[in-house]
């Protein structure tokens, strides 16, 4: 029974490996040979801790100290003399090898991915010139807003200075949520194959958005017809400003730094899309679910009211979230139920049997009253009284 357990577990997380590893690997070379063609440097994209060979670690670290401290000066009651048995326990407990196996390469092979994406997204008007489909990707859109330019469309259902400054700040959040969310979800899910679902998908996801960056260029509205955004004054429309002018200098600059104007397809589009369906999938809290799809149908507007992207990019990058989503699942053990409404892991770590019937016996079933629309709202008294019910509990003996 245990050597069929340890046979499922390997071969679900071999096709992760595989996929993870050969993701990187291929974008590095593309990278690598796009750049030696072109007498160009590989840069390493600045983030807001830093550069990437920093961020990432950086965030380990402090989700590290995040997951340990906090708990232990918690379950501790500020105790401070059990802090470090709760520690340790807690290092047992979660830190294993197969956590420390999804950690390093899990954000090792994005933090590749990411950084190939980036410098071939740089690398695009010096591989496929001037040409562009801006024009095409306009007139579509004012098709489909029968003759109306959607940017003025929205300018004036939404046209509030509040409104503007909101979806503003949740479009620029999107950029310090990128590695955070991959730290979040694999250091801290409840089961090591959804945080290899997670990952898997980001991958596959930014992958096949420097795909489509090659299959149809175009720089967005925002660059393209400047005319239409000249009124916004926004985070997002000085974020828009700093990258003509990286763009710029780039192309006829000193060459330095990267530039990062692309259209087709939306990442924020995509990305988003993926982590509500990821929220949705694998975290029980529907406030928790509420936030993240209001999160990406609010970016949506926010691409085209700031001019980001076209409406076909917005189409194009929800495509992509859900072919990295059902790949990555399939990658990472997921078995999808239900027409691919729902689904539940195949797979899990040896300290977590799974079930009679095949499903993982640590992820509950929802049941009937969970299910109904007032299980949604958040009950107050019903998390006092947990709260008051932690306590009153006695405190764990200190061993001295």
């Amino acid at each position: 029974m245990g050597g069929a357990r340890t046979s499922t577990l390997t071969g679900v997380y071999r096709r992760a490996y595989v996929l993870l590893i050969g993701v990187a690997a291929t974008m590095a070379i593309l990278t690598v040979v796009t750049a030696l063609s072109l007498g160009r440097s590989v840069v390493d994209p600045e983030g807001f801790l830093g550069p990437g060979w920093l961020r990432f670690p950086l965030l380990v670290g402090l989700a590290l100290l995040a997951d340990l401290v906090p708990r232990a000066l918690w379950h501790s009651r500020m105790r401070l003399s059990q802090v470090p048995d709760l520690v340790k326990a807690r290092w047992r407990e979660h830190w294993t090898r197969e956590r420390f196996t999804l950690v390093a390469l899990g954000i090792g092979c994005f933090y590749v991915t990411y950084a190939c994406y980036r410098n071939l997204k740089s690398f695009l008007p010096f591989v496929l010139g001037e040409k562009k489909y801006d024009t095409e990707l306009h007139a579509l859109d004012k098709i489909l807003f029968l003759g109306n330019d959607p940017s003025a469309v929205l300018h004036t259902i939404f046209g509030f200075s509040w409104f503007e400054q909101s979806i503003s700040t949740i479009y620029l959040w999107y950029l310090p949520l990128v590695p955070v969310l991959v730290a979040v979800w694999t250091i801290w899910s409840r089961n090591i194959s959804f945080g290899y679902w997670f990952v898997t998908s980001q991958v596959i996801a930014w992958t096949l958005g420097t795909a489509t960056y090659y299959m149809l260029p175009a720089l967005g509205p925002k660059f393209a017809f400047p005319w239409l955004y000249a009124d916004l004054d926004t985070g997002a429309s000085q974020l828009a400003d700093s990258l003509f002018y990286s763009r710029t200098n780039v192309l006829w600059g000193d060459g330095d730094g990267l530039q990062s104007t692309a259209a087709f397809a939306s990442l924020h589009t995509a990305i988003t899309l993926l982590w509500a369906l990821m929220v949705q999938y694998t975290i029980r809290s529907r406030i928790v679910h509420w936030v993240f799809w209001a999160n990406f149908g609010l970016t949506i507007i926010a691409t085209l009211y700031f001019g980001w992207h076209y409406v076909a990019d917005d189409v194009a990058g929800a495509m992509i979230a859900v072919v990295a989503f059902y790949v990555g699942g399939v990658a990472s053990g997921q078995k999808f139920e239900r027409r691919g409404f729902s689904s539940h892991p195949t797979t899990t770590t040896s300290r977590v049997p799974l079930g009679p019937d095949g499903r993982d016996a640590d992820v509950r079933v929802e049941t009937d009253e969970e299910r109904a629309p007032s299980a949604s709202r958040l009950n107050l008294s019903r998390l006092f009284r947990r709260f008051r019910r932690r306590a009153d509990r006695p405190a764990a003996p200190t061993g001295d």
